[in-house]
């Protein structure tokens, strides 16, 4: 690996850092503590930094020499509603909730490039350091976007990175196209007529019309998707009744898709709509419909995928790139930023042993072998990107 010296000296501080994030995980558009360290360790690099973008977002700002483009590279702040089941010291302090995500390594990686820009010639342009809040679930970078991050911070692209548990330690993965899936929720209500679970025949039963309505919504995928375009239709919640001899006037159903394209959206938001009707008709019943889209597909634009692959190979060698993983059906808001900017949305490895365990477990934490591998592709991208005045 080609890792750059000074901030391969810098690891046990990087290391330091990320866990004390990781000690004081906090929640979507509650990371006031995590922003609060974020802040003044760019104010303590020189860089300049404005508070409070979307809330509890933060941007740096660094410029050299006289080079007129710019970019964004792009970590996220949140963590998880989950309670920690490890027991090393840096542990959650913060009862239910930890970083079982990777963020704590995310702002910490790029917090280094940072560090070690600011104090290094080695570009000429402006980088915007974005730290996003509420990543998970809430759609903070859809937040920064319509609180005009954009606008307030002009910039050519934006790039953003992931880590991924059984990816080796010292390898990328990035594609052209999507990278990430679509996420989308629904929930229904079928009304139908309770009674006395005796008496069947007086009543319309919501709970048979719920189990024909998830049964019909798995041939939504399985016949009327192309099977050459990806998706998943997951129902994940059936609730209604509350006693052994009552029949319930409603149940609710609830449940997400995923897909990689809008039309393919457009075709599982209404399709879901018209069999539950259709079937709730049938049996004289009525229902209540919510469908909502809550994160766009990650798709990474061309040129740029090949600026960040090409960033990864000068760190990792061409053997240590992936140019074709197979997109993964979870989601990830950076595709909000990436719908207004061209951009890419690269993986790094966070290894396959102790500790690397997937995403969002309670026994999760971020390898920290990797911080320095992180934060040398992001100081990589930006020397590449941005090159000095010659």
């Amino acid at each position: 690996m080609n890792l750059i010296p000074d901030i391969t000296q810098a690891s046990e501080t990087l290391t330091r850092w990320r866990r004390h994030i990781h000690a004081h995980p906090e929640l979507a558009f509650e990371e006031t503590q995590t922003a609060a360290f974020v802040a003044e360790k760019l104010r303590s690099f020189g860089i300049n930094v404005v508070e409070g973008v979307a809330g509890t977002g933060v941007v740096g700002t660094l410029q050299r020499g006289g080079g007129n483009r710019a970019i964004g590279l792009r970590a996220d702040l949140d963590a998880l509603p989950i309670v920690e089941a490890n027991d090393f010291d840096h542990r959650s302090k913060n009862p239910g909730v930890m970083h079982a995500c990777g963020h704590d390594g995310h702002t910490t990686m790029l917090l280094g490039a940072a560090a070690y820009l600011a104090a290094s010639d080695t570009f000429s342009g402006t980088v915007h350091f974005i730290f996003q809040p509420a990543e998970e679930n809430e759609g903070g970078a859809r937040a920064m976007v319509e609180a005009g991050l954009f606008d307030q911070f002009p910039m050519e692209a934006v790039y953003g990175m992931h880590n991924i548990p059984g990816i080796p330690v010292g390898q990328f993965a990035v594609k052209p196209g999507p990278m990430m899936a679509a996420f989308d929720i629904f929930e229904i209500t079928i009304r139908g007529k309770g009674g006395h679970a005796a008496i069947p025949q007086q009543t319309i039963d919501p709970v048979l019309i719920g189990t024909k309505v998830v049964e019909a919504l798995q041939t939504l995928v399985a016949r009327e998707i192309n099977p050459q375009e990806p998706s998943v239709l997951s129902v994940t919640q059936f609730h209604g009744g509350d006693a052994f001899n009552v029949i319930p006037d409603t149940v609710k159903i609830s449940g997400c898709t995923r897909c990689f394209s809008t039309k393919v959206q457009a075709q599982l938001e209404y399709g879901i709509e018209r069999l539950a009707v259709g079937i709730a008709a049938a049996f004289g019943a009525e229902i209540d419909y919510l469908y909502e889209r809550r994160y766009p597909p990650t798709v990474n634009s061309s040129a740029e995928t090949e600026l960040a692959a090409r960033a990864a190979v000068a760190i990792s060698g061409e053997l240590g790139v992936d140019r074709d993983p197979k997109p993964s059906m979870g989601s990830e808001d950076f595709a909000y930023m990436l719908q207004e900017k061209p951009g890419c949305y690269i993986w790094i490895g966070n290894g396959d042993g102790e500790g690397s365990c997937m995403i969002h477990n309670p026994g999760y934490d971020f390898n920290d072998d990797i911080l320095p591998i992180g934060a040398s592709y992001w100081s990589e991208l930006v020397a590449q990107l941005l090159p000095k005045d010659i």
